[in-house]
C-alpha cells in the first residue's frame, strides 16, 4: 500500500488546481484552459480517493469503475449533443444531480450504514443539513429545468401565500433538523418527512419565480450544491470535497449577489422565494395603441455601412437563432468598412450567466469588443446605431420609469439614448418577464422581422453588393 503521503500530495494538488482554474474562469480569454486544469483536478481526486488508504474495503471496485463509466458516459453524450441554447438546461440538470447525490450519502449514512459508536451531534447535524440542502438543491434545479424548457409554466405548482407558505416550510425543516441533532436519534419515519419537506420546499421555492430572474435562481442553486459537496467532503473527511465544495458555493453565491445587482434584486427576496414572477402587467401604454416602424433590410444596410460606430446586444434570439455566426460575419464586414463595432453584454442575458459570452467566444469574437453594462451604457449616447438581436427585457425603458412593471429598477442597456435602434425579432410578443417593451415604439427605433440568422445575413450580402 502506497504512503498516505502521496495520497494527500494528490489531494493538495487537486485543490490546487480547483483554485487555479477557478481564478482562470474569471476571463473568457483564459476560460477553458481553467475548467480544463479544474477537471483535471477533478480526476486526480477521483483516483485518490478510491486508492486512498483510508478505504478499507478494496472489493467494490467493479460498481466504483461501472458508476464511473456510465457517469462519463452520459454526461459525454449530453454535454456534446446539448445546443447552446440549451446550455441553461443541461447546468440545472447537473446542479440538480449533484443534490441528489447529497441526498443519497445522507440516506446512507443515516440508515444505511451501521454505526459502531453513536454519532456526535454536529456529525448528525452535518448530515441532516447536507440532506436538507441536497434536497432543495435537486427538487429546485428540476422545476427551473423544466421552466427553462417551457415544460412548467411560471404560475404553476405556485402554493397559496407563497412567501408565508415558504418560510413556514423553511423553518420546519431546520428546526427538524435541530431536533433530531439534539435527540441524537429518531426513527426513519422522522427522516422520511424531512426529506419529504426539503423536497417539497425545492419545489415551491422555485415555482413561483418569474422567468426573467432565471439566472439568478441558477446561480443560486449552483451555489447550493456547492454547499452540500462541502456537507459531504466533512461527513467523509474528505479534503478535496470539502475544498472544492466550499470554492463552488463562495463562487455561486458571489455571482448571485452579482445578479441580484444586475437584476435590483434582494438575495433575501431570492432565498424565501417568489420575487420577480412574470404575470404582473405595465401601467404602460397599450401596445395596440401604438405602431412600430418596420425598415427594409437594404435600408438597415445602408444604414449601417455609413455609420461610424455599431453596437451589437446579443439576447436570447441570437441563441435560439444559432446567428452568432452571421453576427461575426456582418460585424467583420463593418468592421472593414471603418465602422468602430463593439458587443454590449447585459450581466443577465440569455437564460444564464454568461450566455453571451459563451456564445460569441464561439466565434472567436475578441474580448476587447465585449462591453460590460457600465462601459456600454458610457457609450451609447454616442453611438450612431445599435443592433438588439433577440433581446428584450434588458434592453427595456420601463424598468427605469414604469414602477407597475416587474423589471422596474432593473439596470438595462439604455439603448433608447443611441442615435438609432434596429431591432430584431420574430414578433412583437412580449419578452420572458412578459411585459411589453416602449423601446419598440420609440422615434428612432425600427424593427427588422423575421429570424436573426436570416436577418443578419441578408444584411451582410445587402452591405457587401449594394452599398
Amino acid at each position: 500500500m502506497m504512503s498516505s503521503f502521496w495520497f494527500d500530495t494528490a489531494y493538495f494538488a487537486g485543490v490546487l488546481l480547483f483554485i487555479i482554474g477557478l481564478q482562470r474562469l474569471g476571463h473568457p480569454a483564459t476560460a477553458r484552459r481553467g475548467n480544463l486544469l479544474a477537471a483535471g483536478g477533478m480526476g486526480l481526486a477521483i483516483l485518490a480517493a478510491i486508492f486512498s488508504p483510508l478505504q478499507t474495503d478494496y472489493g467494490n471496485f467493479l460498481w466504483i469503475i461501472l458508476g464511473l463509466a456510465i457517469g462519463a458516459a452520459v454526461g459525454f453524450m449530453a454535454a456534446k449533443r446539448v445546443q447552446m441554447t440549451s446550455m441553461p438546461q443541461l447546468v440545472s440538470l447537473f446542479n440538480g444531480l449533484g443534490g441528489a447525490c447529497a441526498v443519497v450519502i445522507s440516506m446512507v449514512q443515516l440508515i444505511g450504514v451501521e454505526q459502531t459508536s453513536p454519532m456526535s451531534q454536529p456529525e448528525l447535524g452535518t448530515i441532516l443539513l447536507t440532506l436538507v440542502v441536497g434536497s432543495v438543491a435537486f427538487t429546485g434545479s428540476l422545476v427551473a429545468w423544466a421552466k427553462l424548457d417551457g415544460r412548467l409554466k411560471d404560475n404553476a405548482l405556485v402554493p397559496p401565500f407563497p412567501t408565508i407558505f415558504n418560510m413556514g416550510l423553511l423553518l420546519v425543516s431546520l428546526g427538524m433538523v435541530i431536533y433530531l441533532a439534539i435527540i441524537g436519534e429518531g426513527s426513519s419515519l422522522w427522516l422520511i418527512s424531512l426529506l419529504a419537506i426539503s423536497l417539497v420546499y425545492g419545489i415551491t421555492f422555485v415555482s413561483p419565480i418569474g422567468g426573467a430572474d432565471m439566472p439568478v435562481v441558477i446561480s443560486l442553486l449552483n451555489s447550493f450544491t456547492g454547499l452540500t459537496a462541502a456537507l459531504a467532503g466533512l461527513i467523509y473527511g474528505n479534503q478535496v470535497m470539502l475544498m472544492g465544495g466550499i470554492l463552488v458555493g463562495s463562487s455561486g453565491t458571489i455571482l448571485t449577489v452579482l445578479m441580484c445587482k444586475a437584476m435590483n434584486r434582494s438575495l433575501w427576496n431570492v432565498i424565501i422565494g417568489g420575487f420577480g414572477s412574470s404575470g404582473g402587467g405595465s401601467s404602460s401604454a397599450a401596445a395596440g395603441e401604438q405602431v412600430a416602424k418596420e425598415l427594409s433590410r437594404p435600408d438597415a444596410a445602408i444604414l449601417l455601412a455609413y455609420s461610424q460606430s455599431v453596437i451589437i446586444v446579443p439576447g436570447y434570439g441570437l441563441a435560439v437563432a444559432q446567428a452568432q455566426r452571421a453576427c461575426r460575419a456582418l460585424d467583420n464586414e463593418l468592421t472593414a468598412r471603418g465602422v468602430d463595432v463593439s458587443y454590449a453584454i447585459h450581466p443577465v442575458a440569455g437564460r444564464m450567466p454568461g450566455h453571451m459570452n459563451v456564445l460569441l467566444a464561439e466565434v472567436d469574437v475578441p474580448y476587447e469588443k465585449l462591453l460590460d453594462l457600465e462601459q456600454a451604457n458610457e457609450a451609447l449616447p454616442n453611438t450612431d446605431v445599435v443592433i438588439v438581436v433577440g433581446a428584450n427585457d434588458v434592453v427595456n425603458p420601463s424598468a427605469r420609469t414604469d414602477t407597475g412593471s416587474p423589471i422596474y429598477g432593473m439596470p438595462i442597456l439604455d439603448v433608447d439614448k443611441a442615435g438609432k435602434v434596429l431591432i430584431m425579432k420574430r414578433s412583437m410578443r412580449p419578452g420572458y418577464a412578459g411585459v411589453q417593451n416602449p423601446l419598440f415604439f420609440l422615434e428612432n427605433s425600427f424593427m427588422l422581422f423575421g429570424d436573426a440568422k436570416d436577418t443578419l445575413q441578408a444584411l451582410l450580402q445587402e452591405t457587401k453588393v449594394g452599398v
